[in-house]
Order: C-alpha cells, then sequence, then structure tokens
C-alpha cells in the first residue's frame, strides 16, 4: 500500500515537473510581450472595422493595454504623463473585428497615443445648451 502511494505521488510530481519545464521559448517571449504591453511599454495600432464593408471605424495608435469584458466589449486603458489613466470601450458585434499590430519599433513617448475617429461613419450632430 505504501509503495503504490510513492509511486503514485513520484508520477505526479514528475508529471507537474515535466509541466513546469515543458515551457517553450515561443510561449515565454508571449508572455513578455504581453506583460510589457499591458505596462504600456509596446507601442501598438488597434483597428476596429467593418467586417462586411471593410470600412474602418476606428484606429488607435500608442502605449495601451487591452482586453475584453463580457459585454462583448474591448477595453482600451491608455496612461498619460502625470499617471493619469484613460479608458476606451469598444463594442463588438457579428459585423466587427480588430487587428492588432505591433508597432514596437517606434521610438515615441510611453505617454503617446492617437486617436482617429472617421467622421463620415457617424451621424453628425449638434449639442445645444440652451439655459
Amino acid at each position: 500500500m505504501k509503495r503504490t502511494r510513492k509511486i503514485i505521488i513520484a508520477t505526479a510530481l514528475s508529471l507537474l515537473l515535466a509541466g513546469l519545464t515543458s515551457c517553450t521559448e515561443a510561449s515565454q517571449v508571449n508572455y513578455n510581450i504581453n506583460q510589457a504591453a499591458d505596462n504600456f511599454n509596446v507601442t501598438r495600432r488597434l483597428e476596429v472595422i467593418n467586417a462586411r464593408t471593410d470600412t474602418p471605424l476606428f484606429e488607435l495608435i500608442g502605449n495601451f493595454s487591452l482586453s475584453n469584458n463580457s459585454e462583448n466589449e474591448l477595453v482600451i486603458t491608455v496612461e498619460l504623463e502625470n499617471g493619469i489613466y484613460k479608458k476606451h470601450y469598444v463594442y463588438l458585434n457579428e459585423y466587427t473585428m480588430y487587428v492588432v499590430e505591433d508597432l514596437s519599433g517606434s521610438d515615441v513617448s510611453p505617454y503617446h497615443y492617437e486617436i482617429n475617429v472617421l467622421p463620415e461613419q457617424f451621424q453628425v450632430f449638434e449639442l445645444v445648451y440652451e439655459p
């Protein structure tokens, strides 16, 4: 009984150790790039595209962290110079897709970002304040 238990424990430990050491270089590099991007150290371009018409809807260039939430939205967090953070949400549906391109070869400030909204995709409206 004790010998069987020792064999089971030894086998489980060896499988666990093999699983921990079988990390490939590519997966480690991918993890490190993701960490650097989440720490605002990688310059990237995000484009949201209407998949039916191939029309770009939104573009963000800069150092940002990107994630998805449970409402099918992209959550984009940007760090500004004075420790100020801004958050942007992009709703995704069956007609939209997004592409993230790594531009880390650029020499820009870690606080730089740029948003381009293409106005021809939105209806024009005017806000009027009447006291």
